[in-house]
């Protein structure tokens, strides 16, 4: 799929954002969301496959746990490393090449990296935002995209909390306060990736 391909209208465009999935989980904490996480990525699998059908562009926004020198192949492969509690969910959804990959060095996707410009240069208005943590990483994103006046659907089922408990306030943030739209994606069809009908910002 060539990201400059669009089915979609000049500036009507949806874009997925995965955020900090390529990930090995290995830290603090993470084995109580493990078994979150790997239901997500299920619906994020999904998700990324009606995208790429839809035309709308794939997009991995993820940190670089401090390793500042590596690169995203590089950090794909430490991820999906033998051992690693993350590695079936990294290769599950390993980034194609097509698929853009930026890596952030703070929680929001807009903050530091090409984001703000690579997102009006598709001509997305509408930003689908899975991943890890709803409660910090997706929020700072959503809360950025959101004050850039994008339309954002954030669904539930799709994403992480960084521990047990907090996705609902995330949830309720993520609603009431950033307009997003959070039903499940397994309540929508392909035809919401084509529709302008999203949730007001």
């Amino acid at each position: 799929m060539s990201l400059t391909a669009s089915a979609h209208p000049a500036g009507d465009r949806p874009a997925l954002l995965i955020i900090d999935m390529i990930n090995d989980l290995e830290f603090e904490g993470a084995a109580a969301i493990l078994d979150h996480a790997e239901a997500a990525s299920h619906v994020i699998r999904d998700l990324r496959a009606i995208a790429r059908r839809c035309g709308a562009p794939v997009i991995y926004v993820n940190d670089n746990f401090d390793r500042w020198s590596e690169d995203r192949r590089q950090i794909v492969e430490r991820a999906c490393r033998a051992g690693a509690r993350g590695a079936s969910i990294c290769r599950r959804l390993a980034p194609a090449d097509d698929d853009v990959f930026i890596i952030k060095p703070q929680q929001s996707g807009f903050y530091g990296t090409s984001l703000p410009v690579l997102l009006p240069s598709l001509g997305a208005t509408r930003l689908v935002l899975v991943g890890l943590a709803a409660d910090l990483c997706v929020l700072f994103t959503a809360a950025d995209a959101h004050m850039r006046s994008y339309a954002l659907w954030a669904p539930r089922d799709g994403l992480v909390p960084s521990r047990p408990g907090r996705l609902a306030p995330a949830l309720e943030i993520l609603s009431d306060g950033l307009g997003a739209d959070t039903r499940p994606a397994t309540c929508l069809d392909a035809s919401f990736w084509n529709s302008s009908a999203w949730s007001a910002v």
